[in-house]
């Protein structure tokens, strides 16, 4: 085998240097686009993906409630309230897309019936052990509340 003299043997070093930096900064490059398109769903769905990421938290938290009796506390009641009020937050932060006025009020109005039910009703009956009466509830109004409020969120997305 041919021994590489000094002067050759740094070139050959530099350049597989530089093909390796090339290939890590190319690597990395790919790797940050691919997180970015693929990680959150709700990084480039803009305010409307924010405001359905809100409301799928909320609604967790109470199913949560609701399931659970261990998890009644003060803690996820706590969460429950916070998380309603998350989505009304974000919700009042947003305008209706151009030409889509009614169709955002629409959703807004679910939104607040639903919490409005919510509230003063559902969360009542978890919290006094009338789970059937909870469950009724959850799974009649409230849950066409949130597959309107869901479905016209996603249209105006679009």
């Amino acid at each position: 085998m041919k021994s590489l003299s000094g002067t050759n043997s740094k070139k050959l070093q530099g350049a597989l240097m530089k093909r390796t930096i090339t290939r890590t900064v190319l690597a990395s490059a790919c790797l940050f686009f691919a997180v970015s398109i693929f990680s959150a769903p709700d990084a480039n769905a803009g305010e409307f993906g924010v405001l359905n990421k809100k409301m799928l938290e909320a609604r967790d938290s109470l199913l949560t409630l609701l399931k659970n009796k261990e998890k009644r506390g003060p803690a996820q009641q706590k969460l429950v309230k916070e998380t309603a009020d998350a989505v009304s937050a974000q919700l009042k932060k947003m305008k209706a897309p151009a030409g889509k006025e009614a169709q955002f009020k629409e959703m807004s109005e679910a939104w607040y019936a639903f919490k409005k039910t919510r509230e003063n009703e559902l969360v009542p009956a978890i919290l006094s052990g009338k789970q059937e009466e909870a469950e009724k509830i959850g799974g009649g109004i409230q849950k066409t509340r949130f597959k309107k409020f869901s479905e016209i969120s996603a249209e105006l997305d679009k």
